[in-house]
């Protein structure tokens, strides 16, 4: 990974990581002052309207962001791509929020999901214009590689929502109050980032005619396979809860939902990827740099498995202990679905950098294919299993439509002309997760204290997964320093000594030890986590015997 690339990456993930502790803070909040019905209707609403924004700006934005990276020889050619996609949001934005008026209006909105929702969907209305403007500010200061200021806007996003959001829903505005929430916070956004947009090129480029070469039919045939996959990829994410909303109750689907924002958190790392690789690997591909993009997609591969994989066997163990921490008493319900959930989510997690690197080729015939088959799984899945099985059953079968978004695009890779396996060692990296998840989870078991477990489980687990991982082969010992030594100094040039030291132990007796080292620590690691586990030892009074 080079250091352009890393430091869009480092920028996306600071980001990722900011707004995931604001939501993992203001969630539980929403949760409990709507209570789990109020939140089964506001989720239901969230998806439906990002189901609906698919076919108003997902062309546009991945199209601005794909194409303003490509490095064109054109005269003006950044102009014209902001004024052709500027316009063409302009149009999207009205034409959407038109429609869901009229929708509301005529009584669509109400035959298909109940006259109690109708109101909401005046706001969704609003909402459409000012997301519109909002998602290809952001999107535009990506394709010119302006992470640095994308990132915070997206911040700003979160915590302009919480900060309106919270207040209204506690002083008993409900589910109006949330969507004010999101509405404040995307025009605030959507303001922000067309002034920077602005300052880099000026929008009165919306004035400008391009010249007769302008491939304007490559840019519309980019968009409308961009919006057949952005649309199959968010049916795997919205339709069960569409669906568990038409055969359950509100609370049901609060529930559920709540169970898949815990299993969600696994996500963070490999969307920040995701978010990078689309425009960063479109210059790779451009050069033709074959080698390059199958070593950059093998290695992070591996990498989002064993990050997923260890934060997958935490939250399996830690389930029962945070679930009613985290949202109070009455989600203990979503305990079962988040269990099921997690397998399919590594799967997910594995699948978002694959995808995005074919996006950046261009060609989205195979990552549509697979996309849906994937997602024709999932459909299939859950409109057997819901009425019958209610959100557990949503949750097998979304686990399953997850899970196959990773068969599926290997597959699709190796037609796009990469090999995402080529060093992804998924054998060494599910043995380490195998091996690892016995004691971490017996661990978790020894603890009766919940706080007790929150604390101690997270820190220990990962030194036993990486204990594992190294001795198996899942991870070389130079491979985080590797990483790291991409990043921005200090960081940077820290890690290139340390990899630097660690690749002249030429002595094979050294490595021989180290391994040797590695392995009586895993090997004593599990018999005690196991012992503990089995014995119901309270890790208090460890802690505190070997503290005298």
């Amino acid at each position: 990974m080079n250091r352009s690339i890393a430091s869009g990456v480092f920028s996306v993930v600071s980001a990722k990581v900011v707004v995931l502790v604001v939501t993992a803070v203001s969630t539980p909040l929403l949760y409990r002052f709507l209570g789990a019905s109020a939140y089964g209707d506001y989720a239901f609403l969230l998806s439906a309207f990002a189901i609906y924004m698919i076919f108003v700006s997902s062309g546009i934005t991945d199209g601005v962001r794909k194409f303003l990276a490509e490095d064109r020889n054109a005269a003006n050619w950044s102009e014209h791509v902001v004024g052709f996609y500027f316009r063409l949001a302009i149009v999207l934005a009205i034409v959407g929020a038109v429609l869901l008026v009229l929708a509301a209006r005529s009584g669509l909105v109400a035959a298909a999901f109940g006259e109690e929702l109708t109101r909401y969907f005046y706001a969704l209305a609003a909402l459409v214009l000012s997301a519109q403007f909002r998602d290809y500010a952001r999107k535009t200061l990506m394709g010119f590689g302006l992470e640095r200021y994308s990132e915070p806007l997206k911040v700003l996003d979160k915590v302009g929502f919480v900060a309106v959001a919270i207040p209204l829903v506690y002083l008993d505005f409900g589910v109006l109050g949330a969507l004010a929430g999101h509405l404040f916070a995307s025009v605030i956004v959507a303001a922000a980032g067309l002034a920077l947009v602005d300052r880099r090129v000026p929008l009165s480029c919306v004035f400008t005619r391009p010249p007769e070469r302008f491939p304007r039919k490559r840019m519309l045939t980019f968009n409308s396979m961009s919006i057949v996959l952005v649309f199959l990829l968010m049916s795997l994410y919205h339709i069960d809860i569409v669906m568990l909303q038409r055969f359950r109750t509100s609370a049901e689907v609060g529930n559920y939902r709540a169970a898949l924002t815990i299993a969600e958190f696994l996500w963070f790392v490999p969307l920040a990827l995701q978010t990078v690789f689309v425009h960063s690997t479109s210059e790779l591909w451009s050069q033709n740099r074959m080698r390059k993009i199958t070593d950059l997609a093998s290695r992070t591969t591996r990498y989002t498995f064993l990050l997923t994989g260890v934060m997958a066997v935490g939250l399996a163990a830690l389930a029962d202990v945070a679930v009613p921490l985290y949202f109070g008493s009455e989600a203990e319900p979503a305990i079962k679905p988040l269990l099921l959930l997690l397998p399919g989510a590594i799967g997910f997690a594995l699948a978002r950098p694959i995808l995005a690197i074919s996006q950046g080729n261009g060609t989205l015939r195979y990552p549509v294919v697979a996309t849906g088959v994937a997602a024709g799984i999932n459909l299939v899945l859950n409109a057997l299993l819901i009425p019958l099985y209610g959100m557990q059953g949503a949750a097998i079968a979304t686990s399953v439509g997850y899970g196959s978004m990773f068969v599926f695009h290997c597959w699709s890779a190796r037609r796009v002309g990469f090999d995402p396996l080529a060093d992804a060692r998924l054998g060494r990296t599910a043995l380490t997760t195998v091996l690892a998840g016995g004691p971490i989870v017996a661990l978790a078991a020894a603890i009766s204290n919940p706080w007790v477990a929150l604390a101690v489980v997270p820190p220990i687990g990962f030194a036993i997964f990486l204990a594992f991982a190294l001795l198996v082969g899942a991870l070389d010992p130079t491979d985080p320093f590797e990483v790291l030594s991409a990043f921005p100094d200090p960081v940077g040039s820290t890690a290139s000594g340390l990899r630097a030291r660690l690749e002249s132990l030429e002595d094979e007796s050294s490595r021989n030890w180290l391994q040797t080292l590695l392995f009586g620590i895993g090997l004593s690691l599990l018999v005690s986590g196991l012992t503990l586990g089995v014995l119901g030892v309270d890790v208090r009074a460890v802690l505190a015997l070997l503290s005298l």
